[in-house]
């Protein structure tokens, strides 16, 4: 039959086994809280806040009343919202914004953030419904720059080629390049500013699909 003493020393023993394991396991959840800030740090330092995002959620999720994690959480979930916006990815950039709203819910910089992209989204709906042509339209614009681009490399290589071959023919070249330029900047600043009136004014008659890129929007 067991004595007493057998009995508690084994009693005592269990529970100094007990709480070595607590002591190691809270050093390994501090150890990958301090790993996850580490990483997310580096990563908002360089960056890249998709992954700094990612690394502090990670560290909220074993602690999540980690100071360190929260603050660093915010920082990077408005650098996130901000590339989002920027692409036009409205929905995931609120979504994020709520993300970080919730474990600061007096940030200024993310609530001014958030206003503007409901702002943004707001006009985008306003325009999409008003102008069924509004996002082709705004693709011709793009593409009539782009092709201004392109004129202006054929103007430089006209301008190089006289670099070397002092032939007068390439600056005259060069020089009916120019006026070209002058004239197409001149007519897609125009086509820019009506198109702006036409969003503005909130007439959707106005806006026809154009049948050709020249034909986008009155020329003047």
């Amino acid at each position: 039959m067991e004595d007493n003493g057998s009995h508690i020393a084994r009693t005592l023993t269990a529970v100094v086994l007990a709480l070595s394991l607590a002591g190691c396991a809270g050093s390994i959840e501090r150890w990958i809280v301090d790993t996850r800030i580490h990483q997310g740090d580096l990563a908002l330092a360089n960056g890249n806040a998709a992954d700094a995002l990612l690394s502090y959620r990670l560290a909220l999720r074993v602690d999540p009343g980690n100071a360190r994690a929260q603050t660093g959480f915010v920082l990077a979930a408005a650098d996130e919202a901000q590339v989002q916006y920027a692409h036009g990815h409205f929905d995931d950039a609120l979504a994020t914004i709520d993300d970080a709203l919730q474990i600061d819910p007096t940030s200024v910089r993310v609530d001014a953030l958030k206003t503007q992209i409901e702002d943004a989204k707001l006009k985008q709906e306003i325009v999409s419904s008003n102008y069924p042509t509004y996002q082709h339209a705004e693709q011709e614009l793009e593409l009539s720059y782009a092709h201004i681009d392109e004129a202006n490399l054929l103007l430089m290589k006209s301008l190089r080629r006289f670099g070397y071959t002092y032939d007068v023919a390439d600056l005259t070249s060069a020089i009916k390049q120019s006026y070209e330029l002058q004239l197409e900047s001149a007519r897609d600043t125009n086509r820019l500013i009506a198109y702006r009136q036409l969003v503005q004014s909130g007439a959707p008659q106005a806006v026809q699909a154009p049948s050709a890129a020249g034909s986008l929007l009155p020329l003047p």
